[in-house]
């Protein structure tokens, strides 16, 4: 099984990242950041529907700064959404905000609803970290998916992935006669090659969500990570391998049930296939990337040793020994799909 034995450290977003965040509109100037969030008087537990203790907590701000804080947070969700198109925000209001207090980067969770009509919807702000961002770029440009997302000195902001967390889905929704094992159990193989080939840790049940699209005929799945903390940082090759961690153990049961190796290994093909499709399209932006998280600090050297030599024999590629960074070793693998 993958295990992480101790917290990841954060590490700082240097100047050639924000540069390269800066020119793709990742990094603008922000009314409100982490740490102005941190100012609130008071909290209370925040409970589900069912009366079950979420580990979040709600938070409340002094009289004097709410206002403040709410037309600034309403700013930063017209960034992410609208491009700072402010004229959407004259209809919305702050309904709740949220700490997580046990996560890596303690994440603010906004809650905004629409006067008009009740929709609501979430954004979360967290402490910075280059390895979030290096992951959620990465993410952007070579998985299905596309995120949105913004910086601005210590302060993440990331919008809300819609979707079941992969755990309560295996709680809930595994036992529904109408669930089609097969196509799930396919999407669990692909997902876990992209995992892999972008070297994105610690994708356990409460790091991914299960997004179910209804079709005409069918329904499709399509597992996304929402957590992107461990970009490239463990040493071990399974952390980076989905199949290892025993909180996916319904779904790695049910692949054994419906999956031959003869299909597994079709699915993984497609998979590299697609990520090699899209190199080719963001070759410029992603080679930009590249070359400054080769350069970037992002690990230990005990890890990064340990990772290029558990994949040079994973690959039979000593190509892997040469790489002095995490980056590097990245880079390396994003060149092992290009030439399958």
């Amino acid at each position: 099984m993958a295990l992480i034995s101790k917290k990841k450290v954060p590490f700082k977003i240097n100047l050639q990242l924000r540069r390269y965040l800066t020119k793709y509109g990742r990094e603008i100037e922000m009314p409100i950041q982490y740490t102005d969030l941190l100012r609130f008087e008071s909290s209370i537990s925040l409970y589900d529907k069912y009366g079950n203790d979420t580990l979040w907590i709600t938070v409340f701000y002094p009289h004097s700064e709410i206002e403040h804080i709410y037309e600034g947070l309403k700013k930063i969700y017209a960034d992410l959404k609208t491009d700072g198109d402010e004229k959407v925000i004259k209809h919305l209001t702050v309904d709740r905000i949220d700490l997580c207090t046990y996560g890596n980067t303690q994440p603010f969770r906004i809650r905004i609803v629409n006067r008009v009509n009740d929709n609501f919807d979430y954004f979360y702000i967290k402490r910075a970290d280059c390895s979030r961002v290096y992951g959620m770029e990465l993410e952007h440009l070579l998985s299905p998916n596309r995120i949105s997302y913004l910086t601005y000195q210590n302060s993440l902001v990331e919008e809300h992935i819609a979707g079941i967390p992969g755990d309560q889905f295996f709680k809930n929704h595994l036992n529904d006669p109408n669930l089609n094992e097969i196509r799930l159990a396919k999407e669990f193989v692909k997902f876990n090659e992209r995992c892999l080939v972008l070297l994105l840790g610690d994708m356990h049940s409460s790091n991914f969500v299960v997004d179910i699209t209804p079709d005409f005929e069918e329904v499709y799945f399509r597992i996304r990570a929402i957590d992107f903390d461990q970009q490239s940082y463990e040493g071990k090759r399974t952390v980076y391998m989905p199949q290892y961690f025993k909180q996916n153990y319904p779904l790695i049961e049910m692949g054994m049930r419906h999956m031959t190796p003869e299909s597994v290994k079709q699915y993984q093909i497609e998979e590299r296939s697609l990520i090699s499709k899209r190199l080719k399209v963001e070759s410029q932006r992603v080679y930009e990337l590249m070359s400054i998280m080769a350069r970037d600090d992002i690990s230990t050297p005990e890890n990064t040793e340990q990772l290029k030599t558990e994949l040079a024999k994973y690959y039979n590629s000593d190509k892997f020994l040469k790489c002095r960074t995490m980056g590097e070793i990245v880079w390396v693998s994003l060149e092992q799909v290009k030439v399958h």
